[in-house]
């Protein structure tokens, strides 16, 4: 690869350790499973997604099941506790775990909150 393609297609790192400390600053809650742009809080209460390759934004979606008010607490402190730290917290929507038939995997549906 020469310096031509990284510059057509830039490469995102992404600052684990950083929402690592958002989430359990915010809400108490460890992280329970990051894979990719995916981090999936303790209890599958929320997941926090990186945008892109912009370290300073992330999208946020709670478990479709969540009670609204602790749902609106939650992003309220995730929101407060990432612009201390320059961070923009999306709240995009919901989202739900489907078991898949006879496996240990699961299907993750997004819900756009629009």
């Amino acid at each position: 690869m020469d310096k031509k393609d990284t510059a057509v297609n830039p490469v995102g790192f992404y600052e684990l350790e950083k929402v690592k400390f958002l989430i359990k600053d915010a809400v108490g809650l460890d992280i329970a499973y990051a894979y990719e742009d995916l981090v999936f809080a303790e209890h599958g209460i929320l997941i926090l997604q990186f945008v892109d390759t912009d370290t300073k934004s992330l999208n946020c979606w709670f478990n479709r099941d969540c009670i609204e008010g602790d749902r609106l607490s939650m992003l309220e402190s995730l929101t407060k506790t990432a612009t201390l730290n320059k961070i923009k917290v999306t709240f995009k929507g919901f989202f739900e775990m489907i078991q898949k038939d006879g496996k240990e995997q699961i299907d993750i549906k997004f819900i756009d909150s629009k």
